[in-house]
């Protein structure tokens, strides 16, 4: 083994720990939306494959089927998405109306970038930090067991709500919150994310609909009127 090879490999575990380089990853991670959508998501792709960590680790993991992953990840956000607006978030007091992104309603100069966020920068960038990520790196400190894996989705869901409150206010964190459970209840059971990010993708498509041809309200008062 060369001296190169042993550098690589010194570098890959200090990027898998928690010293200085590892912490300093990891604060890169978090801040990199802030610089573009969905960049901390690419950031993690880029820290996996430097530190050597297996892609199963992060939930990247071939489905069985396919078609099976896609065809199930649509229709649980679908439903996932109109059971929240119309019985969920009534419950607990929502405004039927998101505010923060009621300006897309029949705009659709703002479709490409809508799509693009809500695709790339939610299923694929937030399920990558939140559910892959963040379920790595807090696996590693708490270990594996039951009662670790729940306080994983517990605290992902809890940071992944409040990650939406300076946008979204209450309402948006609660609803974070509730779907950051479901998906890291997902993740945490079967190790995969792929239907989780095609599940999210959905779920932000079929409230981006409600939003853009003005059935929020409908959809919110449904069952309450």
């Amino acid at each position: 083994m060369d001296a190169l090879t042993l550098d690589d490999d010194r570098f890959a575990a200090q990027l898998r720990g928690f010293g200085p380089i590892g912490i300093i990853a990891i604060l890169a991670i978090l801040f990199g939306n802030a610089i573009v959508i969905s960049f901390s998501g690419v950031l993690v792709l880029v820290w996996a494959k430097l530190s050597q960590t297996p892609w199963s680790e992060i939930g990247y993991v071939r489905p069985r089927s396919w078609m099976a992953t896609i065809a199930g990840g649509i229709a649980f956000g679908v439903a996932f998405k109109f059971a929240l607006k119309a019985i969920v978030m009534p419950l607990l007091g929502a405004d039927p109306i998101n505010h923060a992104y009621h300006y897309l309603t029949g705009n659709r100069a703002a479709i490409p970038f809508a799509l693009f966020a809500l695709i790339v920068g939610a299923g694929f960038g937030e399920e990558t930090l939140f559910r892959g990520f963040l379920f790595e790196r807090l696996g590693k400190l708490l270990g594996s067991s039951s009662a670790s894996k729940t306080a994983i989705v517990a605290i992902t869901s809890l940071w992944f709500g409040f990650a939406h409150y300076s946008v979204q206010g209450w309402a948006g964190t609660e609803q974070a919150m509730i779907t950051g459970l479901a998906f890291g209840t997902i993740v945490a059971i079967t190790g995969r994310i792929w239907m989780v990010m095609i599940a999210h993708a959905a779920f932000d498509l079929t409230a981006y609909a409600m939003i853009y041809w003005n059935y929020e309200t409908a959809v919110a008062h449904f069952f309450f009127k």
